[in-house]
């Protein structure tokens, strides 16, 4: 039986493992022992008892995988190391995801990607009376619809947000709906400004505008986690760090080597959507490579994208059709529930 490893067991590295633990030798690489499910993990910040719902650990899910726990060091043509011990494979796949790369040097301030961190930050959330949010795309959204339809008018929300419009990179008809959504639970929304810097007991703009906060969460510029292929592959790193790959997902001129989610240099959304898809081609490939069978060309999809803002409302977008309120807020929490499921069972 050929060796598999995989690295990162979010949306793509977990189903990955999964589809094909019985098939090859498999060796799953992550720096938590849990899958997590990342579009819900906002909701801990106001509701902490929710990360039980969305984390599982791996070796409950996978039955038939060897979990190592720790942060790869470094990736070659044939073997992984880990805490200086290498990991030999006939096949990788690399899903590493990203991580949050702030510019502000503040200990106060959140990434917005951990739910640990969230969670921890919850005390400190209820005893801020000012908040601030860096970032205007999805995350940033949800998290200031969160706090404002959990606590209401008892916090003073700001959202500054680099670009003209929320959510620019889908409909108008979608981002007119949640600016006047927050605007409407009294969030303040700064448009075509960047947080720089703190001075005292404010954060500055680029337009020199002070904005005081008790708590900040950082909700842009996300980078790959792509630090272990520095080494040997830099030349397969595209100008964000990101893996160039074929069209099959493949590391160029390593056939050997597929890559799924955030870290690949696919040019669409980074979503949990987007990288389950690619982990699905993946599972093709791996197995027509076995069979000595014709690869599956990738073909970026844009699927409909499920929005929430707060626990009873939300936004389904599909291309310009959009629906608003209650429906896609049930929506999103049926896909979690099924998706959690899928794991367990």
């Amino acid at each position: 039986m050929k060796r598999l490893a995989i690295i990162g067991g979010g949306f793509a590295g977990s189903k990955i493992a999964k589809s094909l633990e019985n098939k090859f030798h498999t060796t799953l690489i992550d720096t938590k022992n849990y899958f997590e499910f990342t579009p819900g993990i906002l909701r801990t910040i106001v509701y902490p008892e929710h990360i039980k719902k969305i984390q599982v650990l791996h070796k409950n899910y996978l039955k038939n995988t060897e979990i190592i726990i720790g942060e790869v060091k470094e990736v070659a043509s044939k073997y992984v190391k880990v805490k200086n011990k290498k990991i030999f494979f006939d096949y990788l796949v690399v899903s590493s995801g990203s991580k949050y790369s702030s510019p502000i040097k503040d200990q106060k301030i959140i990434m917005a990607t951990r739910a640990s961190i969230l969670r921890e930050s919850f005390t400190n959330l209820c005893k801020s009376n000012t908040v601030l949010i860096i970032g205007g795309g999805l995350v940033g959204v949800e998290l200031a619809a969160e706090i404002c339809n959990r606590y209401k008018n008892k916090k003073d929300i700001t959202l500054v947000h680099a670009k003209n419009h929320l959510i620019e990179r889908n409909d108008e008809k979608a981002s007119d709906f949640v600016e006047k959504y927050l605007r409407k639970r009294n969030v303040k929304i700064i448009f075509n400004e960047r947080v720089l810097k703190k001075t005292g007991n404010f954060y500055l703009t680029n337009k020199g505008k002070k904005i005081k906060a008790d708590a900040v969460f950082l909700c842009t510029g996300i980078v790959p986690n792509y630090s272990f292929m520095r080494d040997n592959f830099s030349s397969s790193l595209n100008e964000k760090n990101q893996i160039k790959v074929n069209s099959f997902l493949q590391v160029e001129n390593h056939k050997s080597i597929f890559v799924a989610g955030d870290v690949s240099g696919t040019e669409v959304e980074k979503t949990a959507q987007n990288a389950e898809h690619q982990g699905k081609i993946v599972i093709k490939n791996l197995l027509a490579l076995e069979n000595k069978k014709a690869l599956v060309n990738y073909t970026p999809k844009r699927g409909p994208l499920v929005i929430s803002l707060g626990r009873y409302n939300g936004l389904y977008v599909n291309k310009d059709f959009i629906i608003k309120g209650k429906i896609p807020a049930l929506m999103k929490y049926l896909v979690e529930k099924w998706e959690m499921f899928k794991k367990r069972f």
